[in-house]
């Protein structure tokens, strides 16, 4: 492995050396004299529930609840767990290298052989590929549309895409009115996840027999063949979607950098426009191979650990169980399955003949704030990725921007929102968010492999284990085969059928 000379550390190809510097202690980044559980809670936890936002939403709230409401629990649960589990291993090694770095992982992938030419506007293209679609926008103009009209919205109705648009313009009054955007997301998050997970739970234990919470929970835990029926595009999709993003998640690891964890500290974030102007270095800052440093490493991880693991992984499976009890229940109800057309409103209208409008509108206002939450999180990332590979790559942005990445930011931040208003119109928003969780799957197929190249060559402390590099293989393997078998069924037969 390479070793750091002077007052640089070379990492990989392409890129220039990462800089040498002492890790800041957490203390010193939130401004407390000690991170005891009220400061780990108020200043240290919190990027996660950026991630944990987009999280519970078209996994958690469609793609989950359709395909247990079609095919049951059995078979459909244990694939929710593993995704999770395997998504939020592989969420800690993309912060592993953030932390130790300062580098999104975006500008990160510029280091693996070939170099950046191929793997930072590969990378940006991929994602915004894969979520340009615009399915959970416009799954979340629907909600609106029948929580103001108060019923659900007519087939082709234009109306929920204006209800979308205009929810895209409130994504960019709140980056636009932040201070620091990261710190505004979660800010937004703790608020909007709090309160779904705890209206679910509210709304499950009043309106779910125990029997169909027990059926969940044993589905979870119970590894069965998929149900007969269900397509390699349903599944597929159910795994991408579960949790985050499956091999896309590390667009939204960059939050890290801008909470400071770690060297993320040394490098800069990006400033809402209320922010003051923030110089963002264009490459990343490592630490030495030291006793002292070892140390602080080992207390940013631990963070990390509780962070990922404490509010990302059981959020996320609340965030699934919740839903999709519920959905069993409304499929009960109602004696219907729920479709493509209306799994966005399927529970509320199912609610309302069993118990009345209150519930009908809780319903609706719950479907609204978790698609928007979903919505928040995506829209800001793929502007931030942008934003990051152009700032990182480009020395004549930088000059044009006066380094000040929200003279690009922002701008771009439009340009997507017009550009994402027109792709909405072109299909129904569950087959847009099945679209882009079987793209999702697609990063899987070699990010595992640039993460355990850029891993290895890390500072010591940072480095990951044997165990790492195994799961992760782990994760190309689970999510790759869904991708294969999605693209196998787009262009003839699938690989496997169910």
């Amino acid at each position: 492995m390479t070793e750091e000379t002077g007052q640089t550390r070379p990492l990989g190809v392409s890129r220039p050396d990462l800089a040498v510097d002492d890790l800041p202690e957490p203390e010193e980044v939130f401004g407390v004299r000690r991170i005891g559980p009220k400061e780990l809670f108020k200043y240290a936890l919190g990027p996660s529930l950026i991630a944990l936002g987009i999280s519970i939403g078209s996994g958690e709230w469609l793609l989950g609840p359709q395909a247990v409401g079609q095919y049951g629990f059995v078979g459909v649960g244990w694939v929710i767990v593993v995704s999770a589990v395997l998504q939020t291993f592989y969420n800690i090694e993309c912060s592993r290298y953030v932390m130790a770095t300062g580098e999104a992982p975006v500008v990160g992938w510029g280091r693996v052989p070939p170099g950046y030419l191929l793997w930072v506007p590969l990378s940006v293209f991929i994602v915004i590929f894969a979520f340009i679609a615009g399915g959970w926008a416009a799954s979340a103009g629907q909600g609106v549309y029948a929580l103001v009209h108060g019923e659900v919205p007519p087939a082709g109705a234009e109306e929920p895409r204006i209800w979308a648009i205009a929810l895209l313009v409130l994504v960019f009054l709140i980056t636009a009115g932040a201070r620091r955007i990261s710190r505004a997301l979660e800010l937004a998050n703790w608020v909007m996840v709090g309160a779904i997970l705890v209206a679910l739970v509210l709304v499950d234990l009043f309106v779910v027999p125990f029997s169909q919470w027990w059926e969940g929970i044993r589905g979870f835990v119970t590894p069965a063949a998929p149900p007969a029926g269900i397509t390699a595009t349903q599944l597929g999709a159910l795994a991408g979607f579960t949790a985050l993003a499956s091999g896309l998640n590390w667009y939204v690891m960059g939050h890290y950098r801008d909470k400071g964890y770690g060297m993320g500290y040394r490098v800069g974030h990006i400033s809402g426009m209320r922010g003051g102007r923030t110089q963002m270095l264009a490459s990343g800052v490592t630490f030495p191979d030291d006793p002292d440093n070892n140390a602080r490493w080992r207390r940013w991880y631990r963070l990390l650990l509780t962070d990922m693991w404490g509010i990302f992984f059981v959020g996320a499976m609340l965030g699934m169980l919740l839903p999709t009890i519920l959905m069993a229940r409304a499929v009960e109800i109602s004696g219907k399955t729920p479709t493509q057309a209306n799994v966005p409103t399927f529970v509320a209208s199912a609610l309302e003949q069993e118990h009345g409008r209150v519930l009908f509108n809780v319903a609706l206002v719950l479907g609204v704030l978790i698609l928007f939450s979903t919505q928040l999180g995506i829209f800001e990332g793929m502007v931030r990725v942008t934003t990051d590979a152009a700032h990182a790559t480009s020395p004549r942005l930088r000059a044009l921007v006066e380094g000040d990445p929200r003279r690009f930011y922002y701008p771009f931040m439009l340009v997507l929102l017009v550009i994402i208003a027109i792709i909405l119109h072109l299909a129904l928003p569950v087959s847009l968010v099945q679209w882009s969780a079987n793209m999702s799957n697609l990063g899987a197929l070699f990010y595992p492999f640039l993460l355990i190249y850029l891993n290895r060559r890390l500072p010591r402390a940072a480095r990951s284990r044997w165990y790492h590099q195994v799961i992760l293989v782990l994760n190309f393997l689970f999510f790759g085969f869904f991708f294969v078998n999605f693209i196998a069924d787009l262009v003839g037969n699938p690989l496997v059928t169910f």
